[in-house]
């Protein structure tokens, strides 16, 4: 089980996101306001609030959505999820459909650490059903781990 911290939206790609607190998530599409929401398989990106906080350890001083992910969640190791694995928080459903992703541009906290976690700790899902998702709210996965 894990806990929402962060949820993150930015109006256009490329841009550290902002905590918005709470955000609709549209089946099929992602998060509503959202630049990266769309019919395709990362509507929505996830990072696990600890790998956050071990980068912070090595001196990174990255706030949530620094990394342009939608969803910091507090609890689970995303990155040892498999594609098909489905999220449940409150009423929406999240199927992860990636893990990791190709660091097309170095960005500031690359430029700063020499590194960058979501390449290797991110997900990405798609939104199977509807609803909204706030900080606090409680996420677990479809088979109850």
């Amino acid at each position: 089980m894990g806990k929402v911290i962060a949820v993150c939206v930015s109006g256009r790609k490329g841009i550290q996101k902002t905590d918005v607190k709470s955000a609709w998530f549209e089946a099929e599409w992602g998060i509503r306001g959202d630049a990266h929401a769309g019919k395709w398989h990362r509507q929505v990106s996830l990072l696990s609030a600890e790998k956050i906080a071990a980068f912070n350890e090595k001196g990174a001083g990255v706030i949530p959505g620094a990394f342009g992910e939608n969803l910091v969640v507090e609890g689970f190791d995303f990155r040892m999820m498999p594609v098909g694995t489905l999220l449940r928080c409150g009423d929406v459903l999240l199927e992860v459909t990636q893990i990791g992703k190709e660091c097309h541009s170095h960005c500031a906290i690359f430029q700063k650490m020499g590194e960058c976690i979501m390449p290797r700790e991110g997900v990405f899902a798609r939104v199977l059903e509807p609803g909204t998702i706030s900080v606090g709210d409680e996420m677990v996965r479809s088979d109850g781990r």
